[in-house]
């Protein structure tokens, strides 16, 4: 049972890292993009919201995955 609680935390930390640099990528791709084919600023506003958005649930994740490791 223990070995399948590390496999769930190591894949939950995983998919954590793989939101937190793929979020960041697409963000920094936005923002390079955005102003060369004339995005409007709501757009690039948004954009920024949802990668919040996004760091907000990967740092909620981690949290989550400190206090399981507590836990054992």
């Amino acid at each position: 049972m223990a070995r399948e609680s590390e496999e769930q935390i190591a894949r939950q930390g995983r998919v954590t890292a793989l939101v937190i640099a793929g979020t960041m990528l697409i963000w920094l791709a936005a923002q390079f993009i955005g102003p060369r084919i004339g995005l409007a600023g709501r757009y690039a506003l948004l954009i920024d919201l949802l990668a919040l958005a996004a760091f907000i649930w990967a740092f909620v994740n981690i949290y989550q995955i400190w206090r399981k490791r507590q836990g054992n």
